[in-house]
Order: C-alpha cells, then sequence, then structure tokens
C-alpha cells in the first residue's frame, strides 16, 4: 500500500473534513491489509512466494459480471457499490515440493480456507484469492499471460524471493521488446529457478529468441550484436523502472542457432527447453518443449559421436591443464622472488631470460650468495614451463613433479634469505642516506652563518640559531628527535616515516641555507651599464664569469681565469650550466675588492664609459 495521498489536488470541492475522513479511510484500510498480511505469513509463511494488490476490476466488467447474476436493479445497485469498496488480494504459493495433484488441491484448499476466514475477521471489503505457482507457469505454456500482466501491475506487499519483482521486470522488458522488434521476437522465455520461486537464485533470468531466417540487409551475426545491444539497455532500463534487487540477465538467440543447438544435442539448449518458461511465444518454443517432453526430440548419431570425442579430448586436455597449472605455478614460485632480489639490488622487473641471466651474473659471479646449483632449479623450472607451453613436453610423472617442487621450495628459502638481508642493506643505506643529508644540510648552514661545521658541533651550533630567530624551539626539538629515531629506525617503514616527518623542516633548512647563499652571491657580483645596456660580472675564486646583456634571451656569458695581480686571463664562451655549477661550489670570500688591472681590463670587456656598481654586504 501507498503513504498517505493528498486528495486536495484531485477534487477542490472536497472540504478539509470530508479529505481527512478520507485519508482516514484509506489509512484503516492500510493497516487491515497489513494485518492480514501478517496474520497469512504467520500461518503458512515457508509457502508463500508473494503477496500483491491486485488493481481493481474495471467498471463495465463488475456491471457485466454481475448482471449475468440476474439481479433486480437495487440488488445490482448494491453488489456494485460493495465490489467499488474491495481489496483484491491475491497470495502466491509455492507448490514444487507437492507433486501429487490431490496434495496440490489439499494445499489450495487449506491455505484458502485461512485466508478467507482472516479476511472476514479482519474486513469484509478484504477479497483474498490464490495461486499456484505451478498455475503461473501452466497459464504461461497455453499463451494466457494476462495473468503476467496482472500479477506485475499489482502492488507488492511481500516479495521474500523477488518472484513478483522478477515477473514485473519480465514484463516491463518484453512490452518494451515487442514495442520495438516485435518483427523479430519469435520467443521471450523465463529461465532459472527464480520463476520457480527459488530463494537460492542470485540473478533474474530471461532469453530471447529472434527470428533470423529473412535476413537480408546484414548478416546473422550482425542482426544479433545489433538487437542484444539495444534490448539489454532496454533491461536496465526494465530493472530500474521494476526497483528489483536481483541481478537482471538477458541472454539473445539467433532462431537458427537454437534449431542448430537442439540437433546437435547442444546441453545448454536441451535445459533450456526443459526448464525454460514462455512469457510470449509465437508457436516456436512450446512445440519444441512438448516434443522433448514426448520423447520426439532425441540427438543425431553424429551428435551422440561428438559427444563421445568430447569427452575423451577433455580428459585429455585435464591432464595438459593440470601438468601445466603445476608447472606454472611453480615456474612464478622461482621467478618472482627472483625479481624481487633483484629490484632490491636496483634493477627493473625484466623478462625471464634476462631475469636468470642477471641472477647468475649478481647473485652467483658477483655477491656469491648463491650456487650455480642454485641456478639450475630456476633454469629447470623454465624450461619445463616452457616445453609444456610449446607442446614439446606432453606428459610428466608425478616423482618429477614433487622433485621439482621440492627443489623450487629450497631455492625460494634461498632467496628469501638473501632477501632479508638485501632489505637491511638497504635499510641502512637509506638511513644513513637521509641522517647524511641531514648533517650536509647543518653543516652547509653553519658554513654560511660562520659557524663551525664538526658533526659533534652542529646541534648545538643550531640552537644558537633557534636563538637568532632563525627556527623555533619545537623545530629544534624535532630535528633531534629525528636524528636520534634514526639512529634507531629498524623498519623501512619507520624510516618512510621519519622522512615524512622531517620534510618541512629539512625543507627549511635548504631554504634559509640558500637565502644565505643568494647573499654571498651578491657580494661576488658586479652590475653593469655600458651604453644603453646593462651586464653582470661574477667575480669566483680564481675565475670571473661575465654576462654581456642581461635583456640578451641567448645570455652570451664569457670566462676568465682572475690572475694573482688582480687582472684576467684569456677569455673563452662558457655556458649557463657552467656558471650555475661554480656559483653552487665556488668557496667566496666576505669581501670583494677590485684591483686596478682588473678594473681596466673590465673597461676593455665593456668600454672605456662602463659604469660599475659593487655590492659587498
Amino acid at each position: 500500500m501507498t503513504s498517505k495521498v493528498d486528495l486536495s489536488s484531485k477534487n477542490e470541492s472536497i472540504d478539509k473534513k470530508a479529505q481527512e475522513e478520507l485519508q482516514k479511510k484509506l489509512d484503516q484500510l492500510k493497516s487491515k491489509v497489513e494485518a492480514f498480511k501478517k496474520k497469512v505469513i504467520a500461518k503458512e509463511g515457508k509457502k508463500i512466494v508473494g503477496i500483491c494488490i491486485l488493481p481493481p476490476e474495471r467498471f463495465e466488467e463488475v456491471v457485466n459480471r454481475l448482471k449475468a447474476e440476474n439481479l433486480t436493479e437495487e440488488d445490482l445497485r448494491k453488489r456494485i457499490e460493495e465490489e467499488k469498496n474491495k481489496i483484491n488480494v491475491l497470495v502466491l504459493i509455492d507448490d514444487q515440493d507437492t507433486k501429487d495433484t490431490k496434495e496440490k488441491i489439499e494445499l489450495i484448499k487449506k491455505i484458502e480456507d485461512y485466508m478467507k476466514k482472516t479476511a472476514a475477521d479482519i474486513d469484509k471489503h478484504i477479497k483474498s484469492q490464490s495461486m499456484l505457482m505451478s498455475e503461473v507457469r501452466e497459464a504461461c505454456y497455453d499463451g494466457k499471460y494476462e495473468i503476467l500482466k496482472l500479477l506485475s501491475s499489482g502492488v507488492h506487499i511481500h516479495d521474500p524471493k523477488d518472484v513478483l519483482g522478477a515477473i514485473k521486470v519480465s514484463e516491463i522488458h518484453k512490452s518494451m521488446v515487442l514495442q520495438r522488434f516485435e518483427k523479430y521476437i519469435v520467443s521471450y522465455i523465463a529461465v532459472g529457478s527464480l520463476f520457480r520461486g527459488d530463494a537460492s537464485s542470485h540473478d533474474i533470468d530471461t532469453a530471447i529468441i529472434i527470428d533470423d531466417t529473412d535476413v537480408k540487409r546484414m548478416s546473422r551475426a550482425e542482426l544479433k550484436d545489433k538487437l542484444m545491444s539495444i534490448i539489454r539497455s532496454m533491461g536496465y532500463e526494465a530493472s530500474s523502472i521494476a526497483g528489483v534487487k536481483k541481478v537482471f540477465h538477458i541472454q539473445v538467440y539467433i532462431l537458427t542457432d537454437f534449431w542448430d543447438g537442439i540437433r546437435d544435442a547442444t546441453p545448454v539448449f536441451f535445459t533450456f527447453l526443459r526448464d525454460g518458461i514462455p512469457l510470449y511465444d509465437r508457436g516456436v518454443f512450446m512445440p519444441q518443449k512438448l516434443l522433448l517432453k514426448m520423447g520426439k526430440i532425441k540427438p543425431s548419431p553424429e551428435a551422440i559421436e561428438t559427444h563421445m570425442d568430447v569427452g575423451e579430448r577433455l580428459i585429455d586436455r585435464a591432464k595438459g591443464k593440470l601438468i601445466g597449472i603445476v608447472a606454472e605455478d611453480l615456474y612464478y614460485a622461482a621467478l618472482n622472488p627472483s625479481q624481487s632480489a633483484l629490484m632490491l639490488q636496483g634493477y627493473p622487473p625484466s623478462t625471464p631470460r634476462e631475469t636468470i641471466r642477471l641472477m647468475e651474473e649478481i647473485f652467483v659471479k658477483k655477491e656469491k650468495l648463491i650456487t650455480l646449483s642454485d641456478m639450475k632449479i630456476l633454469k629447470d623450472a623454465f624450461k619445463i614451463y616452457k616445453d609444456i607451453e610449446h607442446g614439446e613436453l606432453k606428459d610428466i610423472t608425478g616423482k618429477e613433479i614433487d622433485s621439482l617442487m621440492a627443489a623450487v621450495s629450497e631455492y625460494v628459502k634461498k632467496i628469501k634469505k638473501i632477501v632479508s638481508t638485501l632489505e637491511k642493506k638497504s635499510l641502512r643505506e637509506q638511513t644513513a642516506a637521509l641522517l647524511d643529508s641531514i648533517n650536509r644540510n647543518l653543516a652547509n648552514l653553519m658554513s654560511a652563518e660562520n659557524l663551525p661545521t664538526s658533526k659533534n658541533e652542529l646541534m648545538g651550533n643550531f640552537s644558537k640559531l633557534v636563538k637568532k630567530g632563525h627556527f623555533t624551539k619545537e623545530e629544534h626539538i624535532s630535528l633531534k628527535n629525528t636524528i636520534d629515531e634514526l639512529k634507531k629506525a629498524s623498519s623501512k617503514e619507520e624510516v618512510e616515516k621519519l622522512r615524512r616527518e622531517s620534510s618541512v623542516l629539512r625543507k627549511k633548512l635548504s631554504r634559509h641555507l640558500q637565502r644565505e647563499r643568494s647573499r654571498e652571491i651578491e657580494r661576488a657580483r658586479i652590475h653593469i651599464k655600458y651604453g644603453d645596456k646593462y651586464g653582470e660580472v661574477y667575480l669566483l675564486d680564481d675565475y670571473a664569469f661575465m654576462v654581456a646583456d642581461l635583456d640578451d634571451k641567448n645570455k652570451i656569458i664569457s670566462k676568465s681565469k682572475i690572475n694573482r695581480d688582480g687582472s684576467l686571463g684569456k677569455s673563452s664562451g662558457t655556458t649557463i650550466e657552467d656558471l650555475e655549477k661554480h656559483l653552487a661550489s665556488a668557496d667566496i670570500p666576505k669581501k670583494v675588492f677590485i684591483k686596478e688591472l682588473l678594473f681596466g681590463d673590465l673597461k676593455k670587456v665593456f668600454g672605456r664609459d662602463v659604469e660599475i656598481l659593487i655590492n659587498n654586504q
């Protein structure tokens, strides 16, 4: 039943009081139907597949049905009024475990008697009726598909196994498909156990047979693919409309394949015929189903022979698969750990042959961690795998497999030890590299600040920078803790955690060092103006670098050796990369002096009208 209904939009003339009374009546009916449902489920829950409220009977049909009873006009009017207030409730009963007709009759009578009594006790307007699942199937076999439309259009108030939902989504999808492709659709079949009321089914399965006997503009395969794509997309839409929980799965067959499958005794088509329930059929599926039931459809001699051959082939294939799976697993059991060891040595994953070559070169010849006998195990596993893959080896004894398995197990144990050793070595290297990076930054920082750079004094000197306000006390503590914890770190996870946690502080150290270095470089830079151009001269150690024109995109740079008397040696062209390299490593004095000879040489380079600005900071 639905929730509260807003009646004001349907009839504005109904006053508020009348509207409230009508809404109250609807709520009462809802609660009464719920009460009826709970009692029926409590009594016969295991047998109840679904309960739905059927749509009301059309007024014209009600009138014609009652007129046939030859009632008086007054009784007819009274009965019509009664019919208008009735709620038609249908209970669907699972009878798949009840084979005997007499038992079926007794089952439905027992349930109907209880339903009628329960309905009468709750409300005389509840009109209950029941139907067996076998009756629904028989109606479909007889082409009476109206029952499906009735069940799908009702309000489903109990559907624990999604049987009503399966019928609803199938009916919606069937209508969509027939509306568009009625010319091609010969049968729409429900398959799978769900339509029998089996709760173990995870999907709602249907199959459609397409008539391809009169295809002219495209191949049969093209017709199937084209229609299948559209039909399945309609399936997604139908699922959304129906709101079913289970997956709605649609299979599409062309008529010629269906016929060939029956003729060749293909198991899938025999099962399809035996268990399928037609939800729509143009005389193709049901005649074949009945012929199968009568024993008239029998496999051809060719089909019998084919199935026999298939049995023998599958035995051979099973043997081959078993051997192949074992050989493949053992091969990769040896190969993958080998590649792991190589990756720890800095080599990327390589081809199997390259892996074998590198293992022998690095771990046998260079590191001497394994022997040639160990390598033979890896080579043997590779050879057996490839021989089976290429069909050169078709059989292998259990003894040989056991021997190879034992050898590979020992090989893997040795590689595991190597990997453990390499991981410890890698951890030590990572820890040392991170500590070295921190200490190097600190030493460079102290050098830039004109403080001692010995390792033992670095942390003490860092506290001086804290006092100057360059760093905080918290950063000092963090730095000390990072260094202490790195010295004790025992796993790569710990080292990586410390790397992440200290990254901000390390970046701040680098930025501070860069600022100090920039100040040093600025002391060694001479700004030149000659004519309407601007240039630069860097006096670094024993060399002077001259940038001719700062506005020139090509940045023409020359390099000259600074002689002891301050003059410039012979000039030669150089690159911006060479300049940056010297800027990074040069030892720049606190003050830069320009001797008379150097000033004279700069006049020769830039002209007599050169102007020089020296920044000694």
